[in-house]
């Protein structure tokens, strides 16, 4: 899972709430992090790998909307490997971690250890909380036709050089001004976990306005395309609804624990002792949440590989497929277009403006086809009552 907590654990004067969560079942604990984060991680695979039976996805263009799904799915791998690795570790060599806790030991390599796999788990979950940002950002420029493979540049640079600067400078005050006296009070404490939380409550708060305003966007352009809001529009319409509901959904059931949990615990902090009786049902409330991250953090990768594309299958297809070249079947076509010079044509003005139109159309199902991507029905459909293929 993911959690501020791993990094502070690191520390040999730990805080008691962390001392708390982070041994209870320590055993119980790291086998469902192997467990949930293997099946998200298989499962997520399974379903990015090409099916048999299925024709590969075609887009009129190459999707920016395309290649930050990919990336999101990448970053949950990345990051459930990185759970798997931790504890394993944590697992197979106990005595290993136990050298954690000593406050001037002479092996720096459990500290190294431990803060390297906590930072590395927690800048991929990052990386994919501003990754998925950037997609409800593209999503809506996408139906305003600003956008393109060329603001992925941009979006590398925000995803990556955000993600690394604040785990960075959540790390470099949260161990100031050395690893062992790291917790010797909250103003060390706050700031990472202000700098570890940020990108998701972004997420939380920025992208439902983002993703409710591309709807209705999709709304106007669906009427403006005919000048008509058929039923096939409106199933469209509601089906990138539903899209956007179930990737808000997953995000929510997979990170509200984690709201949850560091609220008790902060709470915990606050009190002169955590051990007290009348505290018995808070802090029994910060640990079931605390296993409940530790299953749901890694099913992330899984479940939102199914609000995006729904589930693909289980038959997969690994034989190289030659794709053809779009060039080389342009290439006769466009010869045979320039071999003779063509006749002047005295009707170009309304010719012209039927161009225009279509152009328009085009520019609008490539940008419906974008949000709606790996939605067969939807793509089907769409193409079905499009103007070209009706021949307009």
């Amino acid at each position: 899972m993911a959690s501020p907590r791993l990094e502070t654990y690191c520390c040999p004067n730990r805080d008691a709430a962390t001392e708390l969560v982070m041994n209870f079942q320590p055993e119980v604990f790291c086998g469902v992090c192997i467990g949930s984060a293997s099946i998200s991680l298989l499962l997520t695979i399974l379903q990015l790998l090409p099916k048999k039976g299925q024709s590969p996805r075609k887009m009129p263009k190459a999707s920016s909307s395309s290649t930050i799904l990919l990336f999101i799915s990448i970053c949950d791998i990345l990051g459930g490997l990185g759970m798997i690795f931790r504890s394993s570790i944590w697992l197979g060599f106990p005595g290993f971690i136990a050298n954690i806790s000593v406050v001037n030991g002479t092996d720096v390599w459990p500290s190294t250890f431990c803060v390297g796999s906590a930072m590395w788990i927690q800048l991929l979950y990052s990386a994919g909380f501003w990754w998925l940002f950037c997609y409800a950002v593209d999503s809506y420029l996408v139906v305003r036709r600003s956008a393109g493979l060329s603001t992925i540049v941009l979006y590398h640079m925000m995803t990556w050089g955000l993600a690394v600067m604040l785990c960075v400078e959540g790390i470099a005050l949260l161990y100031y001004p050395s690893l062992s006296s790291c917790e010797n009070g909250l103003e060390h404490a706050i700031p990472h976990y202000i700098t570890t939380y940020a990108p998701l409550l972004l997420v939380l708060v920025a992208n439902p306005i983002l993703f409710r305003r591309t709807v209705s966007a999709v709304a106007s352009l669906l009427k403006g395309r005919q000048g008509i809001y058929t039923e096939n529009e409106r199933r469209l319409g509601t089906e990138i609804q539903m899209r956007f509901f179930k990737i808000m959904l997953v995000f929510v059931i997979c990170w509200s624990s984690n709201i949850i949990n560091e609220t008790l615990l902060f709470y915990l902090e606050m009190q002169p002792d955590i051990n007290e009786m009348p505290l018995k049902n808070i802090r029994s409330a910060a640990l079931i949440t605390w296993i409940i991250m530790g299953v749901l953090n890694p099913m992330q990768g899984f479940l939102f590989t199914l609000a995006f594309y729904g589930w693909t299958g289980w038959r997969v297809d690994l034989k190289w497929r030659k794709r053809e070249i779009p060039w080389e079947s342009m290439s006769s076509s466009t010869v045979g277009e320039n071999a003779y010079p063509s006749p002047v044509n005295y009707q170009s003005n309304s010719h012209d403006s039927k161009k225009i139109s279509t152009t328009d159309s085009q520019q609008t199902d490539e940008a419906i086809c974008m949000l709606s991507e790996g939605n067969t029905s939807s793509d089907e459909r769409l193409t079905r009552s499009s103007p070209i293929y009706q021949g307009w």
